[in-house]
């Protein structure tokens, strides 16, 4: 099975999002799992609300990259500018992407929460369908 690591910055909306996304919707071939450079330490609940509306039921926490130090990916995605600056060098061998989205918890407002993850949900699968 593949890995993926989804990098943002404060791992409370849009990587955590990708990450249950990924792991509901392509979890026998990829196994996600995401991580901030500087974690809010929750997530946000209207990205927990925006995910059970397509069915998903996401209990994951904010970690740090830091936990990741050591582990090999397949691909790590920076779905972040901030993130993509801040990435960690230790992060091996695996292919780096970057594919920045909006972060939704700028205007807290559900509608921005649906499209993002809409949003996600396309390129995201699209690019590990290719990888």
């Amino acid at each position: 099975m593949k890995k993926v690591l989804f990098l943002c910055t404060g791992n409370s909306c849009r990587s955590q999002m990708a990450e249950a996304i990924v792991n509901a919707r392509m979890g026998m071939e990829w196994q996600a799992v995401s991580a901030g450079t500087k974690p809010a330490g929750y997530i946000h609940p209207k990205a927990l609300t925006a995910l059970s509306e397509i069915g998903i039921q996401h209990e994951g926490r904010s970690k740090r990259a830091d936990e990741f130090q050591g582990e090999s990916f397949d691909l790590v995605v920076t779905v972040c500018d901030s993130a993509a600056e801040e990435c960690p060098v230790w992060l091996g061998k695996g292919k780096k992407v970057h594919h920045s989205f909006p972060d939704p918890a700028l205007t807290d407002d559900l509608n921005d929460f649906r499209a993002v993850r809409d949003d996600i949900e396309k390129v995201i699968l699209e690019l590990l369908k290719t990888n």
